[in-house]
């Protein structure tokens, strides 16, 4: 459908690692056709909207079912896309 990209912030509450949760996360991302952008305080995702809200979800429960989390979303069809994500969107 349509290109978006979507900044996520994850939180897991009450374990005490947060990077088994995180990094189960970033597997759940990279099983999408989406770009993912790691960074220190919230990763972004870029691709088409099914794709992007699917890799969402697919995170989101694999980390819910180990233990509380909170997710932070924020999505966007007119905010810029990192370099070569336009071109790949454009290819697909």
């Amino acid at each position: 459908m349509i290109g978006i990209s979507a900044q996520v912030s994850l939180y897991p509450l009450r374990q005490q690692s947060l990077s088994p949760a995180i990094e189960q996360a970033m597997a759940a991302f990279e099983q999408h056709d989406v770009q993912v952008e790691p960074g220190s305080m919230s990763t972004v995702l870029v691709g088409d909207d099914s794709e992007v809200f699917g890799a969402l979800q697919a995170a989101f429960r694999q980390v819910a079912e180990q233990g509380h989390a909170v997710m932070v979303v924020t999505v966007s069809n007119a905010c810029p896309v990192p370099a070569g994500a336009e071109d790949e969107a454009q290819r697909a």
